[in-house]
């Protein structure tokens, strides 16, 4: 196993199983303890995860992670549901965009379309489609998350009430197992169900890590959207729920969608 490799295990066994102690992850790795120490020293100052005395845990179920860690954290999963998109996504649409690391990612995906007119919170987003003339962007006004690079609430409150469009493409925190979606802040929450309301078409984009994630703010529920991406199939009661609810789930390298 590579240092990378290792690294990429120790932060999902954390994810997955919780506390670990550095001493145990010596052990199951075959490394030294001063070598854990730098991997979790590296992670932790990624934003990755949490120090705690004596070992390494996921960050508290009301914070999220620093953007530049979500950036990179299941990228390669994120880049696949990027590719479902912008498969759909036919060139000249009008488009909502929301915050978050997965919607950015299908924004670079959609990059290249010509004709797009995207409305969006997220300047990680608007500067995707900056380099592309055909494209028009509009931001929301307001405060900047640093470094999220969003803005949310305030003066950027009701900006996707003033427009209606195609498609709307949009994250969330976590997805609880009655299919609620959770976020991090009120603002957020508030900003993702303006967006889903003010767009024909609903497109929710999910990696594997959001099912049974702790985040803390409700608001919306999974079969609210109109078709679902994801790389993995999706938890036995979420999929029958969608199913009822005549959503269209689109897993990565499957020929079962519905």
């Amino acid at each position: 196993m590579t240092a990378e490799e290792r690294v990429r295990a120790i932060v999902e066994q954390v994810r997955r199983d919780g506390f670990q102690a550095i001493e145990a992850l010596a052990e199951q790795y075959g490394v030294t303890p001063q070598t854990i120490r730098r991997d979790v020293n590296l992670l932790c100052d990624r934003g990755l995860l949490r120090r705690r005395h004596g070992g390494v845990e996921w960050p508290a179920a009301n914070e999220n992670l620093a953007y530049p860690a979500r950036q990179v954290l299941n990228i390669a999963a994120k880049r696949q549901i990027a590719s479902l998109v912008a498969a759909e996504v036919p060139e000249f649409a009008s488009l909502f965009f929301g915050i978050g690391t997965t919607p950015e990612t299908c924004a670079q995906a959609l990059a290249e379309h010509q004709g797009l007119r995207v409305m969006t919170n997220n300047l990680n987003v608007a500067l995707a489609f900056s380099r592309n003339p055909s494209c028009e962007v509009i931001i929301a006004g307001g405060r900047l998350r640093a470094p999220d690079h969003d803005v949310i609430g305030g003066e950027a409150s009701g900006f996707f009430d003033r427009f209606s469009v195609d498609i709307g493409i949009y994250g969330a925190g976590a997805v609880d197992e009655s299919g609620t979606l959770l976020d991090f802040t009120h603002d957020e929450v508030s900003m993702r169900q303006s967006l889903a309301q003010n767009c024909r078409q609903r497109f929710l984009v999910l990696d594997h890590s959001k099912f049974g994630r702790r985040a803390t703010v409700r608001g919306g529920h999974i079969t609210d959207a109109t078709a679902v991406f994801t790389d993995r199939p999706l938890p036995p009661a979420i999929a029958e729920q969608l199913a009822a609810a005549g959503t269209r789930v689109v897993v990565h390298n499957s020929t079962a969608s519905h």
